[in-house]
C-alpha cells in the first residue's frame, strides 16, 4: 500500500492558489531530493554508477538543476532537451543523447556538448560519420525483439521502432571498431512504468551477457551498460513502490557472475529513470468550476487533458484528493472532467469522492513526470504554470502560465 499524501495543508494550498491561479503543477523539492539520493545510495557497489534523469519526464531547468546538484546527468532526445541540460549546468558525458530519426543538427549539437551519443539504428553510423563525425565514445541501443516481453505502455519490443537487432549489434560494433572508435557502451529500454523489480534485474543480466559475447568476439572493451528507465511508481494506493535495494542486489549478483568472473570488471552501470524520480512529487492543482447531474454526476474543473494527458490517453489512474475533505467518506461516484471538446477529457471515471462544492481545490497526484511535459494547445487551451515548493516551505514560480499572446506568437495575421 502507498499512502497518498500532499505536502501542504488545505489552508496553505488556498494561499498558494490565491497568488498563483489554478490550474498549476507544483513540485516538492524536498521529496525529489530525498528520492534522488536514495537511488545512488542503493548502488554503491556499482563502479561509476550514474543516473541520467530522463528530461522528457519533467523538462524544466530548475528541476534539472536540483538533480544536477544531486549528481545526476541528463538523458536527452532532442535539441531543446540538450539545450535545457546545458542551461542547467549539465554538459559533457553527463549527457546521454538517445534519439531516433535524428536530424544532423541535433547530432552536431550533442557532439559540441561532448555528450554520449547513443545510436538507435545501424544506418545512423554512416549518417553520424558524414554529418558530425564519429566521436571516440559511442553507445548502441539494443532491441531484443521476441527475446523479451514489453509491457502495456511500451508494447512488444519486436513492434517498437527503437534499437538494433542482435545481429546488427555485432555488425555495428565491428564497423565502429574498424573506423577508429575506442570506447563503447551498450543500452536498452524495453519497459515503461514497470513495477516488477525482477524485470530490471533480467534486463541487466541480458546486457551483461551481451557485453561478454561482444567483447570476446570483437576484441573490444565496454565502459558501461545503460539499462534505460522504466521503473514505475504506485499510481494506485493499493500498489507498492519498486524495491530499489532488491533490484540492486539482483543486478550485483548478475555482475559478479557475468562480468567480474570473466575479467570484464570494471563495467559501469547507468540508468535513465525519470518517472520514479519526480513523478510522485508533483501535483496538478485545479479548482471546481461546475457540478453536473445527468446520467452521471460530473465535477467540471479548470484543468483539462491539455494539462494532464495520461488519463485520457492511456486510461491511467491518478489519485485525487479533495482538499480539506480528506477525512470525509468518499461515498459519491463522480466523473472528473475538463472542458475540451473530447469525451475522453476526464481525470477520473466513476471515482468515489467526498461531497464536492464549487470552488473546492482538487489535487491530482503523481503528475511530476509526463504531466506538464505532455501538454498541448488543442481547443486553444493554454499551458499552466509550474511551481516549486522549496526546502524552506516557500513557493516559487519556475514557469509562468501561457497567455493568449503566446498562443498567437507563431501565427502570421498579415493579409487578413
Amino acid at each position: 500500500m502507498t499512502a497518498k499524501t500532499v505536502p501542504f495543508s488545505a489552508a496553505e494550498l488556498k494561499r498558494i492558489a490565491g497568488r498563483h491561479p489554478t490550474p498549476f503543477h507544483i513540485y516538492d523539492e524536498k521529496a525529489i531530493r530525498e528520492t534522488a539520493r536514495g537511488l545512488p545510495r542503493a548502488f554503491t557497489w556499482a563502479p561509476g554508477f550514474r543516473e541520467y534523469f530522463a528530461v522528457k519526464a519533467c523538462p524544466n531547468p530548475h528541476i534539472l538543476k536540483i538533480l544536477r546538484e544531486e549528481g545526476f546527468g541528463a538523458d536527452c532526445s532532442s535539441l531543446p532537451e540538450l539545450l535545457l541540460a546545458q542551461k542547467a549546468g549539465i554538459t559533457g558525458e553527463a549527457i546521454m543523447f538517445t534519439s531516433n530519426d535524428t536530424p544532423a543538427e541535433e547530432y552536431r549539437q550533442a557532439r559540441s556538448l561532448g555528450a554520449v551519443i547513443n545510436l538507435d539504428d545501424i544506418s545512423h553510423i554512416p549518417f553520424l560519420a558524414q554529418e558530425a563525425g564519429l566521436p571516440e565514445l559511442l553507445c548502441l541501443r539494443y532491441n531484443p525483439g521476441p527475446l523479451r516481453e514489453g509491457n502495456a505502455i511500451i508494447g512488444k519490443p519486436e513492434e517498437a521502432k527503437y534499437g538494433f537487432t542482435r545481429q546488427q549489434l555485432f555488425e555495428g560494433y565491428q564497423v565502429l571498431r574498424d573506423r577508429g572508435v575506442k570506447r563503447f557502451g551498450l543500452h536498452t529500454m524495453v519497459a515503461s512504468n514497470e513495477l516488477n523489480p525482477q524485470y530490471f534485474v533480467d534486463t541487466a543480466r541480458m546486457l551483461y551477457g551481451l557485453v561478454a559475447e561482444l567483447s570476446e568476439k570483437l576484441d573490444i572493451r565496454f565502459e558501461f551498460i545503460n539499462i534505460g528507465g522504466g521503473i514505475g511508481i504506485p499510481y494506485r494506493p493499493e500498489q507498492t513502490a519498486v524495491d530499489i535495494p532488491a533490484v540492486s542486489r539482483g543486478i550485483a549478483a548478475a555482475y559478479d557472475e557475468l562480468i567480474r568472473a570473466r575479467g570484464l570488471h570494471p563495467l559501469r552501470l547507468y540508468m535513465e529513470m525519470g518517472r520514479m524520480i519526480t513523478g510522485p512529487h508533483g501535483f496538478l492543482v485545479t479548482s471546481v468550476l461546475h457540478l453536473k447531474d445527468t446520467y452521471r454526476k460530473y465535477i467540471g474543473v479548470d484543468a483539462c487533458m491539455a494539462n494532464l494527458m495520461r488519463p485520457g490517453m492511456y486510461g491511467a489512474y491518478h489519485h485525487i484528493t479533495v482538499m480539506g475533505k480528506q477525512d470525509r467518506p468518499a461515498d459519491t461516484l463522480f466523473d472528473v472532467t475538463g472542458s475540451l471538446c473530447e469525451n475522453n477529457d476526464k481525470f477520473a471515471v466513476q471515482r468515489p469522492l467526498p461531497p464536492v462544492e464549487r470552488g473546492d481545490l482538487l489535487v491530482i497526484h503523481d503528475t511530476g513526470a509526463h504531466g506538464y511535459a505532455m501538454g498541448f494547445n488543442y481547443n486553444g487551451k493554454l499551458r499552466s504554470a509550474e511551481l516549486l515548493l522549496q526546502l524552506d516551505g516557500s513557493v516559487r514560480q519556475i514557469r509562468r502560465a501561457e497567455t493568449v499572446e503566446d498562443y498567437f506568437a507563431t501565427l502570421d495575421f498579415k493579409g487578413l
